[in-house]
This record gives structure tokens, C-alpha cells and sequence, in this order.
């Protein structure tokens, strides 16, 4: 009987590890191909018949990417002031590239800070509105982002911050989808802690950066991922809010190339290439705090 249930047991791991490879080179294999891709000359690209890996290796793609358009390396500007410094003058995908990372960063870390202290807020303090302000939070994540352009839009500029990478960090740090997960997560906070944390004369924000901002590590992490990914993707908000080359995100910046240059494939394949490297890094970074929150909040719901 054991061994009819160890056969059995073996057989479905097997099976599932077979399906698992399957499906994660079905997702790395266009990873593959643009990063190969962007090492090929313009007739193996073109060719045919596919090349599985470039019979000749050349740079030339990533020469083309660095010396299209040159920009100020970096252009930081004080919010709500005229005040600005400018870098030197560097090619311009290295510029978009720092935009977007510098982007992707602030937005990260805002949002995190602001959702850990308001999910915290509103799962562990009684206040009157807190049902009614939780709810439109949840009404909030079903407003689709076009519905707000216009006034969003509006709001940006009489800020005088249209046009600023600015402009697309500041929508993003109010994310309702952050609060309502740092809500979730801040629930299983144990109240018994809380209480002998006052009882020890802790006040309000050592109470919530010594015991609740631990606890909820694992949801930050995972909400970081989420920012930094729906930050970097947000291909719409960049395309609405930034206009001048200088101020181009790495996708825009692509997307500039590929209208100027249709047919050069390389060239567009090795800046896909060079904007999947911060994506790959920040999750190598948060991939355990990621598993683990997904994971929790698997268990939770």
C-alpha cells in the first residue's frame, strides 16, 4: 500500500515539475529572445530562419541605442519652485534609464511609507469615519485612472509640475490597492502587543515602528514589488504627463526610437534589454519578502 502511495506521490511530483519548467520557459523564452535579440546583426534578426543563438555577437545595437540623442545625465528640480541643477550632458537612454528608476524608486518608497501608516491607521484605530473612509478607499481601486485624467492633468499643471518626473510620482503614491493591503496585513497585528506597548510608555509612532512596521514587513516587501512594477509600467500616465526628451521614462524613450526607427529591430530590442535589468534586479532583491507575503495573505484569506 506504501509504495502504491509513494509511486503515486512520485509520479504527480515529477508531473508537476515538468509543467512548471514548461510554463517558466514559456514566460523567460521573450526575456531570451530580446536580450539575445539585442546582440544580433540586423540580417540575423531579419533573417528567416530563426537564429536560437547569434552566430556572430556584435555590440552594434547598444552603440546605435547610446549615441542616438544626448541629455543632461541627471536635471533634479525642487517641487513647487523654479530651482534646478542639471548633470552632464550624457546619451539620452541613459538619462531616460536614470528617469525611471529614479521614477520607480521614489514611488516605491512613498507609497510604502504612506500605505503602511494608514492600513495601520485604519486596522488598528477607532475613528469616526473609519468604516465610511475604508469603503471609498475599496470604490477608490475600482476607478479606472482615465475617469481622473482630465482633473489630474489639470491639477499637475497649476502645481507647475507637468512635464516633471514629478508629475507621474505623485499620482502613484496615493495607490488605494497599497492601503487596502497594508489594511489586510496590519489586521493580524496582535492587540495584546499593542497594549504592552503602551503600558510601557510607548507612544503612537514608537508603537507603530517598533511592533506593527515588523510585523508587516512581508506585506511591504510585496507591495514594493507591486509599486515599483505598476510604476515602471504605467506607460499611459508617462505618455500623458512628460513631453520633453530630457524628461522621457526608458519606455517612452523606446517608443521614440521605434517611431524614428521602424525597421531597426536591434536597436529596439537592445533598449527592451536595458529596461528589464532594474525590473529583474528589484524583484531578485524582494523576492523572498514577495513569496512570504503572498503567502500570508494566502493563509489570511
Amino acid at each position: 500500500m506504501k509504495n502504491k502511495q509513494t509511486k503515486h506521490v512520485d509520479v504527480y511530483k515529477i508531473i508537476s515539475v515538468i509543467i512548471i519548467a514548461i510554463l517558466a520557459f514559456a514566460f523567460a523564452f521573450p526575456l531570451y529572445w530580446i536580450i539575445i535579440g539585442s546582440f544580433k546583426t540586423s540580417a540575423a534578426i531579419n533573417s528567416a530562419t530563426p537564429q536560437w543563438w547569434p552566430e556572430e555577437w556584435v555590440l552594434d545595437n547598444y552603440r546605435k541605442l547610446f549615441s542616438k540623442q544626448t541629455a543632461e545625465l541627471w536635471e533634479i528640480s525642487i517641487p513647487f519652485t523654479s530651482v534646478s541643477f542639471a548633470g552632464p550632458t550624457v546619451p539620452a537612454a541613459i538619462r531616460w534609464l536614470l528617469n525611471t528608476v529614479f521614477m520607480a524608486v521614489a514611488s516605491m518608497i512613498l507609497t510604502c511609507a504612506t500605505s503602511a501608516m494608514a492600513g495601520y491607521a485604519l486596522a488598528k484605530k477607532r475613528f469616526v469615519g473609519r468604516t465610511l473612509l475604508f469603503s471609498l478607499i475599496v470604490c477608490a481601486m475600482a476607478l479606472p485612472k482615465q475617469v481622473i485624467l482630465i482633473p489630474l492633468l489639470r491639477e499637475m499643471a497649476s502645481l507647475e509640475l507637468y512635464n516633471t518626473i514629478w508629475a507621474v510620482i505623485f499620482p502613484i503614491v496615493g495607490w488605494p490597492f497599497g492601503v487596502f493591503l497594508m489594511k489586510q496585513f496590519a489586521e493580524g497585528i496582535p492587540g495584546e502587543m499593542m497594549e504592552a506597548a503602551k503600558i510601557d510608555g510607548a507612544g503612537e509612532w514608537k508603537t507603530f515602528y517598533t511592533i506593527a512596521l515588523p510585523l508587516i514587513k512581508p506585506g511591504i516587501g510585496a507591495l514594493a514589488i507591486f509599486t515599483f512594477i505598476n510604476s515602471w509600467n504605467d506607460y499611459f500616465m508617462q505618455l500623458i504627463m512628460l513631453t520633453s526628451t530630457k524628461n522621457l521614462t526608458i519606455s517612452l524613450g523606446i517608443a521614440k526610437l521605434q517611431a524614428e526607427n521602424a525597421t531597426d529591430f536591434g536597436l529596439i530590442m537592445a533598449g527592451a534589454a536595458l529596461a528589464a535589468i532594474p525590473i529583474i534586479v528589484v524583484f531578485l532583491i524582494f523576492q523572498k519578502y514577495f513569496t512570504k507575503g503572498i503567502t500570508m495573505g494566502a493563509v489570511k484569506g
